[in-house]
């Protein structure tokens, strides 16, 4: 097996260094600005509790200055069937729309959207239908919470320090 060259790993070091790439969580970087300090709204349901979980385990628990309101919506499509017309496939599309204000203000500091989707089966019995379904659901909800903070992450420069 042949190593990487020391002179390319420090080439790219020094490309990167002359772009303006700062890490997010590094000394100058804004995201750290996030971190266990975004107040997320009560979950209503069993999606935006998975949200809120997804969220939290990344970012922490918020009693910080920033306040995200966010609303999921969720399609189900049946995209496989039988001969006798039952469906054996689902796909879910999800969007998470957002807003990052400062808490108990209504000026937007970042906002946006964000999309994903995920599938599952619906063969076999109703009980394994039912899992399958809500873990497809729960799936659904971690990716949208994991493209929500990259993007909350992307933007943090645009936050007051």
């Amino acid at each position: 097996m042949s190593s990487p060259d020391r002179r390319l790993v420090l080439l790219g070091a020094l490309a990167l260094g002359a772009c303006g790439f700062t890490p997010v969580y590094g000394p100058a970087g804004q995201g750290g600005l996030l971190l266990n300090a975004v107040a997320l709204p009560e979950p209503e349901n069993r999606n935006e509790y998975d949200f809120n979980m997804r969220f939290e385990e990344r970012m922490g628990r918020g009693t910080g200055p920033y306040a995200l309101t966010r609303a999921l919506r969720v399609n189900e499509t049946g995209l496989g069937s039988l001969s006798d017309g039952q469906t054996t496939r689902y796909q879910l599309t999800g969007r998470a729309q957002y807003v990052l204000t400062l808490a108990g203000g209504s000026e937007p500091l970042i906002s946006g959207h964000t999309d994903a989707f995920t599938g599952y089966s619906a063969a076999g019995s109703s009980v394994s239908q039912q899992a399958s379904s809500r873990d497809a659901h729960s799936r659904l909800m971690v990716l949208l919470a994991d493209q929500v903070i990259d993007r909350l992450l992307i933007d943090a420069d645009q936050l007051p320090r």
